[in-house]
């Protein structure tokens, strides 16, 4: 069993364990002040937690009120990081067009482990935003690192991070290239992120410009029973790597079904979403998850022409450990707001 007494001795010398918990708002959880490189080996260590079996997590349910939009419920629970507890996150599309307000919202809820006592609660959405691109970005460097090229579908803040993140792991990129249906969107992209980015980011006329010109291609889109199939299978050639972050709606499901490796981040999940009806022309034989690559446990690329597709669509694992990460930053700055229990 682990000793979490070093844990208990840390949380205690900073709130009244099973008394109050702390409160972090969003700005606050973006205020302690983690770096995108931090946020990087806190990804990375969840994914090898992940790829070698320390951790509890079971598949993602959720419900889903309106076609377009989801709820999940992720717990999880990481022993080496004394990180347990459970995100409740939304995502609503049409909030931006229609309300003014995020697509993503949610709250993310952290538990001592000896105790099981909540100790905090935290906006999710800066915490999601950015362990999302970090996971596609690691995987990047296992499956193509040689990679040139690298492509974007979606500039919303999904988008955004991806691009900031990327330069980070694939060392010989020379290019990005954008496409959003929304013009203003990748004008935004280019505006705000090239001043961090030492690559040139360049907006594509069409989905079709993008694919032709990339090595590597990632997309944040939405997620939809039926697919969109936004990327015909018959424009991706060999020597491909295709990162999603929207299951099966962005590609043509028959590239997954045809690919040389179709990798995911959890089995569990994606079985589930087939069962809910996600994968109407079948789930794709899976190959590995994606951290039993980042662990070692199952190779990289193994060929230049391999065509593959690696369908992350989010742990709980990295939530709970990037989200305690967050908490204890904040009780060393002293930020956020104790509440009573």
């Amino acid at each position: 069993m682990t000793d979490f007494s070093t844990d208990r001795a840390f949380l205690s010398e900073h709130i009244a364990i099973g008394k109050e918990l702390l409160y972090l708002t969003g700005e606050e959880c973006r205020g302690v002040g983690l770096t995108r490189d931090e946020i990087l080996i806190l990804a990375h260590d969840a994914l090898y937690a992940h790829g070698t079996g320390d951790y509890e997590m079971p598949a993602k349910i959720g419900v889903h009120p309106f076609d377009d939009v989801l709820y999940h419920a992720m717990p999880a629970y990481v022993p080496s990081k004394a990180a347990v507890g459970a995100k409740w996150i939304a995502c609503y599309p049409r909030n931006p067009s229609e309300f003014g307000i995020p697509q993503t919202t949610g709250l993310l809820m952290l538990n001592d482990v000896l105790s099981g006592c909540p100790i905090a609660v935290m906006d999710s959405a800066w915490l999601t935003a950015m362990r999302t691109p970090a996971v596609t970005v690691l995987a990047a460097e296992k499956l193509h690192p040689e990679a040139r090229s690298f492509g974007m579908f979606g500039c919303g803040v999904q988008g955004r991070e991806h691009v900031r993140f990327v330069t980070k792991t694939l060392k010989n990129l020379e290019s990005i290239f954008i496409y959003d249906v929304d013009e203003e969107a990748m004008d935004a992209l280019i505006a705000q992120v090239s001043p961090d980015v030492p690559v040139s980011i360049t907006k594509c006329e069409d989905s079709r410009d993008l694919v032709e010109s990339c090595d590597v291609m990632s997309s944040a889109t939405v997620i939809l029973k039926e697919p969109l199939a936004a990327v015909p299978d018959d424009w991706i050639t060999p020597g491909q790597t295709i990162l999603s972050n929207d299951l099966n709606t962005f590609w043509d499901p028959r590239t997954s079904l045809r690919a040389d490796r179709y990798i995911v981040d959890s089995r569990a999940s994606h079985a589930l979403f087939a069962d809910m009806g996600y994968f109407p022309e079948g789930l794709p034989e899976i190959d590995c998850e994606t951290g039993a690559i980042i662990a070692g446990r199952e190779p990289g690329r193994t060929s230049a022409e391999e065509i593959i597709v690696c369908s992350n669509i989010g742990m709980a694992v990295c939530d709970m450990v990037l989200g305690r990460a967050i908490l204890d930053r904040a009780l060393e700055k002293n930020i956020g707001t104790r509440l009573p229990l």
